[in-house]
């Protein structure tokens, strides 16, 4: 069946919908959006898929909603909003029509619904305060999005639909870029498990170019890998790594005595000719060629150990 409408409720806009028309604007891009509460529009019927309005979920007609009684639930009990709906029944098929691969699909899907969707189902349900994000409770996605509304005062024919339509290209970014970073991440994985095979027992893991590392070094159960070497432009980066994702400390840092340096202070204070820099927090240091960052990395084993 050819989709020729997509249907959601007119007036003011949440993240809900507005991210779901990321997702079937891109899948069916010739469709016309149609931001209604009219009886008509709202019913299912040929060629429409609606969503964040109808009062009724069922995929086989192609209406999305989450208003009604009783809520739509994920397995554990979690509501969805209209998002998660239609994450759920599109999700594989929009990552694929971003040139996911085939063998990726399943785990960015499951990891896209629960590090992106979910918050903003339970946001829009009521199930999860802003305020748990502290400080940076306004700077959530939902509540960003929501700015782009029009003010109370702005008003005028149109005015609602406009401003939908001025922040589905936001939203879509978003979107976009969470989807291309976590693809990216699988690529990097399967690059660096190859690297952590070829490095063997040595505690510096050398990677093609700089890419995420430690969650593979992790999975790989690598714990004898200390620092992590690569070509950075015209010149090669020595890196840390850390113990794990929510602390900066590392397994092992940088030698103290190359902290803040540049440069022939470098130099001297490593013993290195070529070394260019080192951070004053000392979780990276950067050479002019190969040779120096692979004796830089030697060097900053050995004074750990």
């Amino acid at each position: 069946m050819t989709i020729t409408h997509l249907v959601t409720h007119s007036g003011g806009f949440h993240a809900d919908e507005l991210l779901s028309s990321v997702i079937l604007t891109r899948l069916f891009p010739e469709a016309e959006i149609v931001r209604s509460r009219d009886a008509a529009w709202i019913a299912p019927g040929a060629g429409k898929i609606i969503y964040d309005v109808g009062r009724a979920y069922d995929p086989e007609a192609g209406i999305f909603d989450h208003h009604q009684r009783p809520t739509p639930e994920r397995e554990d009990g979690k509501p969805y909003s209209s998002f998660g709906l239609i994450w759920r029944q599109y999700g594989r098929d929009y990552l694929r029509a971003m040139d996911v691969p085939e063998g990726d699909i399943e785990a960015i899907h499951r990891s896209f619904d629960q590090g992106f969707v979910l918050p903003v189902d339970l946001m829009d349900n009521g199930a999860l305060e802003p305020s748990v994000a502290g400080p940076l409770a306004g700077m959530t996605l939902p509540v960003l999005l929501e700015t782009l509304k029009p003010v109370f005062d702005e008003r005028g024919e149109g005015v609602d639909d406009a401003a939908f339509m001025a922040a589905l290209p936001v939203a879509r970014a978003f979107v976009e870029a969470a989807i291309k970073g976590k693809a990216a991440k699988a690529r990097a994985e399967s690059i660096v498990m190859q690297a952590i095979e070829a490095a063997g027992e040595s505690p510096v893991l050398e990677l093609p170019m700089g890419m995420p590392f430690r969650p593979a070094v992790e999975k790989a159960g690598a714990d004898h890998l200390l620092f992590v070497i690569h070509p950075r432009g015209e010149d090669w980066a020595l890196n840390t790594i850390r113990k794990s994702g929510g602390t900066f400390e590392a397994r092992a840092d940088l030698p103290e005595a190359w902290a803040g340096l540049t440069d022939a202070a470098l130099e001297e204070a490593s013993g290195v000719k070529g070394a260019k820099f080192c951070h004053t927090a000392r979780f990276i240091a950067v050479a002019g060629s190969r040779e120096a960052i692979v004796e830089m990395a030697a060097r900053a084993v050995a004074a750990c150990r």
